[in-house]
C-alpha cells in the first residue's frame, strides 16, 4: 500500500490466528491485539510479535496505533463487535457472516456509512485470485449465458453439543458458518435470488445438521447448494453455461486450480496458480485498498450485499425453522 495501515485483532481465536499468519507472510502492519483477558491477548500478542496486547476490546478500539480492526468473534457478537470499533472511529473487517442477523446487518450498514468508515465483510474467497478469474471468464462470455451454479461445503466437525458450530447461543449450525460460502457464491453470480426453497434436519441442540437450498432466479437460472456439519463431501463447485462449464477443485472456496470445459468436452482454459498462503490476505488487501482511497464501499462485496445475503440466511432460517436465543 501506499500509505501505512494498522491492524488491529478483535478477538484471539483459531480464525484471528490463521489470518494474522497470512497477513505476517505478505507483509502488512499489525499492531495490536485485544481479548476479554490479558492472558490471552499476551500469548497471542507474544505468539505473533504484536507489540501491544489489550486486555479488553474497548481499550483495541482506542488504541490511536489502530486503523481497522479485524472482528474474529463467533457470529452473535460480529454486530457488538463492529459497533464498538465503528463508534471508536475505527475502519472494520468483519468475520463471515457479516451479522447474526439482517436486522443488525442493516445497522452496522448505517452506522459505517454515518461515520464515512469501511466495514467489509471478511467472505475472502471473493479476492482469491481463481475466483478474480473466473469473473472474468464470465464476464468474457466464453461459457455463454450462465445458467447454473452446484456447490456444497461440507465438514465433519466436532460434535462435542458445547462446540460453536453446535452451540445456538453461539450461532451455530452448518447454514451460517459453512452455508454461508456457497450462498455467497450464488449471490456473486447471479445476485439476490427471486425464490428460496429449502430443507434441514436438525441437531440434538436444535441447529441445523445439513441443509439443502435452491435459489431461482426470474431469468431462469439455478443455484443447488447444501451444507452439512458432521460428514465431509467434494467440497467442490461447477457452474454451467450454455456454451461450456468451470468445474472447481476441491476445496473450492479455498486457492484451488479450475478448469473451463466446451460443450464437447474439450478444455478451453486450465487455471491453477499456486497461493503459498490460506488466502486470507486478499481481503486485507481490499479493505485497505478502501481504506487509502477513502471509499467506504467496493464492487466485489459492497456491505449493502452483505446486509441483503444476511436477509437471505434470515429466510432460509426461517423456512427450515432456526431461532437464536434473543431473536
Amino acid at each position: 500500500m501506499t500509505e501505512l495501515v494498522r491492524w488491529g485483532i478483535l478477538g484471539t481465536g483459531g480464525i484471528a490466528g490463521m489470518f494474522v499468519s497470512d497477513l505476517r507472510a505478505d507483509g502488512f502492519v499489525i499492531t495490536a491485539v485485544g481479548s476479554r483477558t490479558k492472558e490471552s491477548a499476551d500469548s497471542f500478542a507474544q505468539a505473533w510479535g504484536i507489540p501491544n496486547a489489550h486486555a479488553s476490546y474497548e481499550d483495541l478500539v482506542a488504541d490511536p496505533e489502530v486503523d481497522i480492526i479485524y472482528v474474529s468473534t463467533p457470529h452473535p457478537f460480529h454486530a457488538e463487535n463492529t459497533k464498538l470499533a465503528l463508534n471508536a472511529g475505527k475502519h472494520v473487517l468483519v468475520e463471515k457472516p457479516f451479522t447474526l442477523n439482517a436486522p443488525e446487518a442493516k445497522e452496522i450498514v448505517s452506522l459505517a456509512a454515518h461515520k464515512k468508515l469501511v466495514v467489509l465483510e471478511a467472505m475472502w474467497t471473493r479476492w482469491l485470485p481463481h475466483m478474480v478469474r473466473i469473473r472474468e471468464i464470465i464476464a468474457a462470455g466464453t461459457i455463454g449465458e450462465v445458467r447454473a451454479l452446484i456447490a456444497d461445503h461440507t465438514q465433519d466437525l466436532p460434535k462435542d453439543r458445547e462446540h460453536r458450530i453446535n452451540n445456538p447461543a453461539l450461532g451455530g449450525g452448518a447454514l451460517l458458518d459453512l452455508g454461508i460460502y456457497p450462498i455467497s457464491f450464488a449471490w456473486d453470480l447471479f445476485g439476490k435470488p427471486a425464490r428460496i426453497q429449502s430443507a434441514a434436519a436438525m441437531t440434538a441442540t436444535g441447529v441445523d445438521r445439513q441443509t439443502s437450498i435452491i435459489f431461482s432466479y426470474n431469468e431462469g437460472q439455478q443455484a443447488v447448494l447444501y451444507t452439512q456439519l458432521d460428514a465431509r463431501g467434494p467440497n467442490t463447485a461447477s457452474i454451467l453455461g450454455t456454451k461450456g462449464r468451470i468445474d472447481i477443485e476441491s476445496v473450492w472456496y479455498t486457492p484451488v486450480p479450475f478448469t473451463v470445459y466446451d460443450n464437447a468436452g474439450d478444455v478451453l482454459e486450465r487455471f491453477d496458480e499456486p497461493v503459498t498462503t490460506r488466502g486470507m490476505q486478499f481481503q486485507a488487501w481490499e479493505a485497505e485498498r478502501l481504506v487509502v482511497a477513502g471509499i467506504i464501499s467496493g464492487d466485489v462485496l459492497p456491505p449493502t450485499e452483505s446486509a441483503a445475503i444476511m436477509a437471505t440466511l434470515d429466510e432460509i432460517r426461517a423456512q427450515i425453522g432456526v431461532k437464536y436465543p434473543g431473536e
